[in-house]
């Protein structure tokens, strides 16, 4: 494109350039980027911002760097001067309310969206099942300190809290706080989210504009940043083999519970006396034999079937005596003992392709056409993240983790442990949007290796970028142990690795 002398390097009046952050000659952009001007050689504005990659070009034939562009912008967007909007945060998980906690130490106004009528909705589902990490690792150092101020009666920090313990002693008492409760909002579902008067393929001054947050209820609210802390918990994967619905399998959904049904308290009726089937060879699925396996020991008639797709079901057992944390080898070899000992039947290779209704009952047909015949069945398949709520967002997603490909180098469960995860903040978890950011489970994908100490880092990281300290940005300090439970040698469940251990009563954490 060749260049008028009138205008200078950029598409149009210098001044209509900066406003659309677009300049077309790549030679002055990478000059004014490297001298820290924007890419039309003037000088920031008042806004900060610290390119990660190239602006785009109003130019479509020199637009190729579109999808890839991400900027950090050191405050979140303005409605007007000296109105500034809030950071919204999707999700009161654990995750969520530690970030509420940063962005209130760095004095930026935010909004908490939970869609339950509860804090930690998803947490409260599986509270019945033990931690793998003691608590100093799940308390956020920011969230401690608002407690600490506050009078709180912190917990043992080398004890194992259940879901519920996390939920009642330490996630309740934060969301009550003057400093969270006045900025949380109750089943307040977000449904969409946009930019405010354009859509996904507007380029010029996108990144000025705020976001638009929609609610199920037509609610929209506009955001300078967005921190989806949402987890995965409400989108397990399908049992089907292939990562498809099994044929059937909708049609039978009232006789298939996800993973970790409560076997031992509020779902026991549902298994005592029966034929229950556990799909999955993740800490969920061992979770869930253990209990039933306790089930059966007082309710006669209670059997227990196990299958899992792979040929082997080496990997759930674990290191086992040879493991470095003897209470989590010692629930790989009960694990194996039920296998041995008939309490349990193990079928290996089994990969669901169809589900059937029988008289009472459902039947699992595989690929092979082998079949198996129960009450009910456990799918304990794993989890998958939900992006459909950004779709008019510009992400760049890994292919295969469904996360960012920077960080889906880092936590590859082929090449990852929970403790060789290397630390990552805001610049991995950035996307070619500005100021949106998908933390905790969400990020990780379908990765199986996050632990919430990792979710904590991430949202210290993202806070202090909004607030333009990025040197504190860019200290990323992940204090994880080296041996973990979530390896590559033995995979865990998706979404919740490293937070559950195989039985509330073990004692074992991934996190020692």
């Amino acid at each position: 494109m060749s260049q008028n002398p009138t205008t200078g390097p950029c598409c149009g009046t210098v001044q209509a350039a900066a406003a659309a952050d677009a300049c077309c000659d790549p030679a002055a952009k990478t000059e004014a980027v490297a001298s820290g001007a924007d890419c039309c050689g003037t000088a920031p504005a008042e806004t900060a911002e610290v390119p990660v990659a190239g602006n785009g070009c109003c130019d479509p034939a020199n637009n190729t760097s579109l999808s890839t562009d991400v900027t950090v912008r050191a405050a979140p967007a303005r409605e007007s001067a000296g109105s500034e909007l809030p950071v919204v945060v999707i999700g009161a998980g654990p995750v969520g309310l530690a970030a509420a906690a940063h962005l209130h130490e760095r004095d930026l106004p935010f909004i908490v969206l939970e869609a339950g009528d509860e804090v930690a909705a998803s947490v409260r589902q599986w509270g019945h099942v033990g931690v793998f990490s003691p608590w100093r690792y799940n308390v956020d150092a920011a969230a401690r300190r608002l407690l600490d101020a506050a009078g709180w009666a912190a917990p043992d920090d080398d004890g194992l809290p259940t879901g519920a313990a996390l939920v009642e002693e330490y996630l309740q008492p934060l969301a009550k706080l003057p400093a969270i409760a006045a900025n949380l909002r109750l089943g307040a579902r977000v449904v969409a989210m946009s930019r405010v008067g354009t859509d996904r393929v507007r380029t010029a001054g996108r990144a000025d504009l705020p976001f638009v947050v929609r609610l199920a209820d037509g609610t929209d609210i506009l955001a300078g940043a967005v921190i989806d802390a949402s987890g995965t918990w409400r989108t397990p994967n399908p049992l089907g083999v292939n990562g498809l619905p099994a044929h059937g399998e909708d049609k039978a959904a009232d006789l298939i519970d996800h993973a970790l049904p409560d076997v031992l308290g509020a779902d026991r009726d549902a298994h005592a006396g029966r034929h229950t089937i556990v799909v999955g060879s993740g800490h969920s699925a061992a979770n869930t034999l253990l209990d039933l396996a306790r089930l059966a020991e007082t309710a006669p008639g209670t059997r227990i079937t196990w299958a899992v797709r792979g040929s082997s079901a080496q990997r759930a057992f674990g290191g086992e005596d040879a493991d470095e944390l003897p209470a989590r080898g010692a629930l790989g070899s009960g694990l194996r003992a039920l296998v041995d000992t008939g309490a349990v039947t193990l079928v290996q290779g089994f990969g669901v392709h169809t589900v059937r209704r029988t008289d009472g009952g459902i039947e699992l047909v595989a690929a092979d056409g082998r079949t198996l015949t129960a009450d009910r069945v456990v799918s304990a398949t794993g989890f998958r993240p939900d992006h459909s709520i950004a779709t008019e967002l510009r992400l760049d997603l890994d292919p295969i983790l469904g996360c960012t490909r920077t960080l889906a180098d880092l936590i590859d469960p082929n090449e990852h442990s929970c403790g060789t995860v290397a630390p990552h903040g805001y610049r991995e978890l950035g996307q070619p949007e500005p100021n949106y950011y998908a933390v905790g489970m969400k990020s990780y994908g379908r990765a199986p290796t996050f632990l919430m100490a990792t979710g904590y880092e991430q949202v210290r990281s993202i806070a202090a970028a909004l607030a333009g300290d990025f040197a504190a940005a860019d200290d990323v300090q992940l204090d994880l142990p080296e041996t973990g439970v979530c390896s590559s040698d033995l995979v865990a469940l998706p979404g919740v690795a490293g937070l559950l251990s195989l039985t509330p009563a073990a004692g074992g954490s991934c996190c020692s």
